[in-house]
């Protein structure tokens, strides 16, 4: 992938951020750079005139709404998230705009906190607090997790890093990913190695393939021992389902930290139901995170302005970055 073709530096480069709070620090291309700021409402008018569009607020899905058709346009859009599916849209996929993500920021972190929850849940810690509240000394036994098998599904940066952090736990991991090859598994074979799963983790992108493809089905396929983490898009599991496979204890627990609709509100049901663990889409954001971010746009900033290959380079067909 070659890049896009960076502006003559008599003139200045017109960078546009979609703000969220806090703002990015992009230390260097201060003073090189023309920032520009944009919200919901503001962005559709700036677009026209920007360069390079930064969307750091990864949770907004402005730019599906207010991605130009035909004219000017940035030439180079930068989300500051691992998925693209919030600012992905067909005149965009259809342009010549280079789109990048923040690939590599978030996986260790994601593949720390998805080894927490299958510890957490292996060990009844959840239980153990409620029953510290209530002053009650009740002895249980806790699960062994060490021989235990999991089923990963998403063969990205992520659900690698994953693998191999559960791997390091003792645990058999098998990996699933679009495209069979090298110690990855094909979507065919994902189903057999749910149902024999002591852990099925949910780190796929959102795709057109992929929506939804947590269901009643699948989650009827799982052995009643068995937990669910998403940490992958929300858009990936039927909530509903996987509410009902909990309650009917078709299987033993579930943990997500994303969901179809955040924030989640305070009426959800999904709050009560039984043997599930709600954590607030932060399974990624260690202290620092957004300092990192700034980092990494910064990094590929230069290398654009350098007339370099960018890095990260999404195939906006597949909805992530391919190659891996």
């Amino acid at each position: 992938m070659t890049a896009p073709t960076s502006p003559h530096m008599a003139e200045k480069t017109t960078l546009l951020v979609l703000d969220a709070e806090p703002p990015p620090r992009l230390g260097r291309l201060t003073g090189r750079v023309r920032i520009e700021h944009a919200d919901e409402s503001t962005l559709a008018s700036l677009l026209p005139a920007a360069d390079v569009l930064l969307v750091w607020d990864f949770t907004s899905h402005a730019v599906r709404r207010a991605w130009p058709g035909e004219g000017p346009r940035p030439r180079w859009v930068h989300t500051a998230s691992a998925g693209v599916d919030h600012l992905m849209c067909p005149e965009l996929a259809a342009s010549d705009t280079v789109v990048t993500n923040a690939r590599g920021v978030f996986d260790q972190p994601i593949a720390e906190y998805v080894a927490a929850l299958v510890l957490a849940m292996a060990k009844d810690l959840p239980r153990t607090w409620e029953l510290q509240r209530a002053r009650e000394w009740r002895h249980r036994e806790s699960q062994r997790i060490a021989g235990t098998r999991a089923c990963v599904v998403g063969s990205g940066p992520i659900g690698r890093a994953i693998a191999q952090t559960l791997k390091a736990l003792g645990i058999t991991t098998a990996l699933v990913g679009r495209t069979p090859r090298s110690g990855v598994h094909g979507p065919e074979e994902l189903d057999r190695l749910m149902a024999r799963a002591d852990w099925v983790v949910s780190a796929a992108p959102l795709t057109a393939d992929t929506y939804g493809m947590f269901d009643a089905r699948r989650f009827g396929l799982m052995q009643p021992s068995a937990r669910f983490v998403n940490v992958g898009r929300g858009q990936l599991v039927d909530e509903e389902a996987l509410a009902q496979a909990l309650s009917r204890r078709w299987i033993a627990g579930a943990a997500l930290d994303v969901f179809e609709h955040e924030p989640l509100g305070p009426g959800s049901p999904l709050w009560e139901v039984p043997g599930l663990i709600v954590s607030p889409h932060m399974s990624g954001d260690t202290v620092g995170w957004r300092d990192e971010l700034g980092t990494q746009f910064v990094e590929l900033y230069e290398r654009w302005e350098a007339g370099k290959p960018l890095t990260n380079v999404v195939d906006k067909s597949r909805g992530y970055v391919p190659g891996h």
